[in-house]
């Protein structure tokens, strides 16, 4: 058996040799003979008598755990030995960069296999019996010499992850799709050139990576994986993209390097919540006006192709940081603007906008009904390029001039909202503004049933009662047809701050609840109304985003859906200190406060130990909050473009799910070598610090020659 101080079942034995010992031949004989008996007693264990085995406790039997995480890397063995089937206790084998030409068939024996690491040996195939284990998680072949995937490799129900890259592999076989539990497909640099139809049956697949293939399309019916967040295809022969129906979650589409002629129309209603789009090296020669429906959208990667023209569009992505067009023919905007980056170009893009506006009788404000409908799709998306940038200043004109008040049996349609224009054409009697009704009435008719109504409109006279209203929020909202309208057929005035009597647009409610997510951005807001927080927490909104607004401070009714929220953005406000109250987001896994005026986060922050990712960038902070430390959940910390003087490494140990650490461009000067130890950071940031050491060409390799040069420094 082997003994151990602590009673962490995860006991690890690492074994490798010492750099000042002369390396010994590669074989199976470098490892200690007393391995694969380490579960045993040892003869000196078994003749000690009670007495002598009691001076010193944690030698005793009864302290001792079976060895359950086995790290054979790095040892150049040829061959594994056996007997590794004396270990069944075995939950982690890794046995990555050696020569292993095979892996006995004893290694099936291993029936509490969860993870197993065979990448950078020499392995072209795997035993039968290996795909026999009952509990193999996690698996990963990369950087050996597969030439297929053997077709038994379905029989493993339980996997979770594969990658199988850098190999010689030609196509994927059969029955692969029975994998369901899959999360992670990993088969970069490969020479796959077709994906079989039943990959799409793995219906948990979350990530991706094809890139460097051989493959010329993707499956007709990708929209079946729905849980897909990450897709890499770029280094293909991919000649044009699926309109990815069904993808909603799809997060970052990385598409460079193929010979992709346009971005589909239909792509761009599909993928609200995309937020990377990388199209480099490709063969696009427009970019359509339908960009902006990607409302999420942080970086946009579309350089080295045939592009002439930008959309003016673009400069309604609220969210976009990101803009490379560089390696394009682009005449419309002079190249000194386009060498200034992002903003300068956005900007260029706004003042057009507005100036295109002007000039065809459209209100400055006319880009607020372009941003608000991002997430509409189908009738209501296909009219975007004709009704962006301005929004009909003309009509706004004639609602404000005295108009009689129609009769309510026959008025010819005012309303612009897609939801009730299916009612105004089967009956041009039926009046296209909705009588309010009660809440709890409203909560209960879905927006399907909306355009099924008796075009009469006798429902709509049955439902009397009083329905809300959001006084005040009218004049936050310049131009807000797409959001409230009137019971009389009229918007509101723009120039007051209240509104009497004005329902909620079923068009919107609608898209609460089937999105799931309240978004208002680019709006210069500096309050928001309880009313709304109320609307948004009945209909189980989830993402709130308040971007590019005015906001000094969270705003009161975010309390409402503490129980709720998952993702919170408010980016790009004038926000300079966080109320306590945000602790109480029980469910919040990712929150967005980078480009306000924060020097500090309340110390009860650390209690939010659902918590995945925190951007704090473009902000004051001269440390990096010390509530922070606390955050046991957080994997990904954006702290860049701040005033932080120095690393707390102390701190930064306390946050064992750490896995990226950005603090570009603040004012540190110092890196502490001990950073290098914290192994669970696997991207770290520090360019423009004045810190000398490491130096610039050690920053530029990137994060592995950075904590290389760290822990080369720890004094010993």
């Amino acid at each position: 058996m082997a003994s151990s101080e602590s009673e962490d079942p995860d006991d690890e034995l690492e074994l490798e040799l010492d750099e000042d010992e002369p390396a010994p031949q590669p074989s199976e004989e470098a490892l200690p003979k007393r391995l694969y008996d380490i579960n045993d007693a040892d003869a000196e264990s078994k003749a000690a008598t009670l007495e002598q085995l009691c001076i010193k406790d944690e030698d005793a039997w009864w302290n001792q755990v079976p060895l359950t995480n086995l790290d054979l890397s790095s040892n150049a063995l040829t061959k594994l030995s056996p007997k590794i089937e004396n270990l069944q206790s075995l939950t982690v084998l890794i046995l990555h960069d050696n020569a292993l030409a095979s892996l006995p068939p004893e290694i099936g024996k291993l029936e509490k296999l969860m993870r197993l690491n065979v990448s950078r040996n020499k392995l072209s195939d795997l035993p039968r019996e290996l795909y026999s284990l009952p509990e193999l998680r996690h698996l990963n072949l990369s950087y050996n010499q597969f030439n297929e995937l053997n077709p038994d490799i379905s029989d493993l129900h339980m996997l979770e992850f594969l990658d199988a890259g850098h190999n010689n592999i030609q196509s994927l076989p059969g029955g692969i799709g029975f994998l369901v539990r899959l999360t992670a497909l990993l088969l970069p640099h490969n020479h796959i050139k077709d994906l079989p139809p039943d990959l799409v049956n793995m219906r948990s697949l979350q990530r991706v990576d094809l890139m460097q293939n051989d493959l010329t399309c993707l499956p007709e019916d990708m929209g079946l994986l729905r849980k897909l967040q990450f897709l890499y295809i770029q280094h293909n022969d991919i000649l044009e993209l699926s309109d990815f129906e069904g993808n909603e979650a799809l997060t970052e589409l990385h598409a460079s390097n193929n010979y992709i002629e346009k971005i589909p129309i239909r792509m761009c209603e599909n993928l609200p919540h995309l937020k990377v789009l990388d199209l480099r090296d490709n063969k696009i020669s427009e970019l359509p006006d339908e960009l902006c429906l990607l409302r999420n959208l942080n970086r946009l990667d579309v350089s080295n192709n045939s592009i002439d023209t930008l959309p003016v569009s673009l400069s309604s992505l609220a969210h976009l940081i990101s803009l490379q067009v560089e390696g394009n023919p682009i005449k419309s905007i002079r190249r000194d603007i386009l060498q200034c980056g992002t903003s300068r170009i956005l900007k260029t893009l706004q003042e057009r906008s507005l100036a295109k506006s002007k000039e065809e009788g459209g209100s400055t404000d006319g880009a607020a009904g372009a941003r608000l409908c991002g997430g509409e799709s189908g009738a209501a998306a296909s009219n975007t390029a004709a009704n962006y940038p301005d929004s009909s200043r003309d009509s706004y004109q004639q609602e404000q001039q005295p108009q009689e008040q129609p009769q309510q049996q026959h008025f010819p349609c005012q309303c612009q909202y897609q939801c009730q224009s299916q009612m105004q054409m089967e009956d041009p009697r039926s009046c296209v503004y909705v009588q309010p009704r009660s809440y709890s009435q409203y909560q209960s008719v879905d927006y399907e049933q909306e355009q099924s109504m008796d075009p009469s409109g006798q429902y709509m006279q049955q439902q009397q009662q009083e329905f809300p209203t959001f006084n005040g929020f009218g004049g936050m909202f310049p131009q807000q047809q797409q959001i409230f309208y009137g019971q009389n057929g009229s918007n509101f005035n723009q120039s007051s701050s209240n509104f009497n009597q004005c329902a909620v647009c079923p068009r919107w409610v609608y898209k609460l609840r089937h999105t799931r997510t309240l978004a208002v951005n680019l709006e210069e807001l500096t309050d928001v109304p309880d009313e709304v927080f109320q609307l948004a927490q009945a209909e189980g909104v989830h993402v709130v985003d308040f971007a590019r607004n005015n906001l000094r401070t969270l705003p009161k009714g975010l309390q409402h859906m503490q129980q709720l929220v998952t993702e919170l953005v408010l980016a790009h406000n004038l926000i300079a200190q966080v109320p306590q109250f945000i602790s109480q987001f029980t469910r919040i896994s990712l929150l967005n406060l980078s480009n306000n005026l924060l020097t500090d986060l309340p110390k009860e922050f650390g209690v939010l130990n659902t918590l995945r990712e925190l951007n704090i960038a473009n902000n004051r902070f001269a440390f990096i909050p010390n509530g922070l430390y606390d955050l046991q959940g957080l994997e990904i910390l954006i702290a860049s473009d701040n005033h932080i003087k120095e690393l707390n490494v102390s701190g930064l140990k306390c946050m064992p799910r750490l896995s990226t650490l950005d603090l570009r461009n603040n004012d540190i000067d110092f890196i502490p070598p001990i950073l290098g130890t914290l192994t669970n950071i696997t991207h770290l940031e520090l360019v423009g610090n004045p810190f000398r050491q490491p130096r610039h060409q050690i920053l530029m390799k990137g994060t592995e020659s950075i904590m290389s040069y760290l822990r080369d420094r720890v004094p010993r």
